[in-house]
């Protein structure tokens, strides 16, 4: 399962509720959670979620590209650039100021290709998780 391979990969355990969360916020038009998945036949190898915000920066909105995942196997063909893109479309569409995620440092791999996608910024994040 794709879900289950990004955890891994950020070394991330979820309680399994929140993962059932997920899945329904994405299925829900009630929700703006929206998410796509890329497949090669009938096999699932890639997936994005993302979702619209307000900015105080901007009369229109931003679109955060929340998760993003390619199966281990079929990397550096593609898969990530047209989920990308996809979302990139998805945005424009919507009339979206910007399109924006993070990443570790660490991720090598994946940052040659936001590196030709994207401009890397200056910025920092801060996180407080709730008690």
């Amino acid at each position: 399962m794709l879900w289950a391979g990004y955890l891994e990969f950020y070394e991330c355990e979820l309680p399994q509720e929140i993962t059932e969360l997920t899945w329904r916020r994405l299925v829900d038009p009630g929700f703006a959670l929206y998410g796509l998945v890329a497949v090669d036949g009938d096999r699932p190898i890639g997936l994005i979620h993302y979702h619209f915000h307000l900015s105080t920066w901007s009369a229109s909105s931003y679109c955060y590209l929340e998760d993003l995942f390619v199966d281990p196997t079929v990397r550096g063909k593609g898969t990530g650039r047209a989920l990308i893109e996809a979302v990139y479309r998805a945005a424009d569409e919507r009339g979206a100021e910007k399109v924006y995620w993070m990443t570790q440092g660490h991720n090598a791999q994946a940052r040659k290709l936001y590196d030709k996608l994207a401009r890397l910024t200056p910025f920092v994040q801060y996180s407080r998780e709730r008690k």
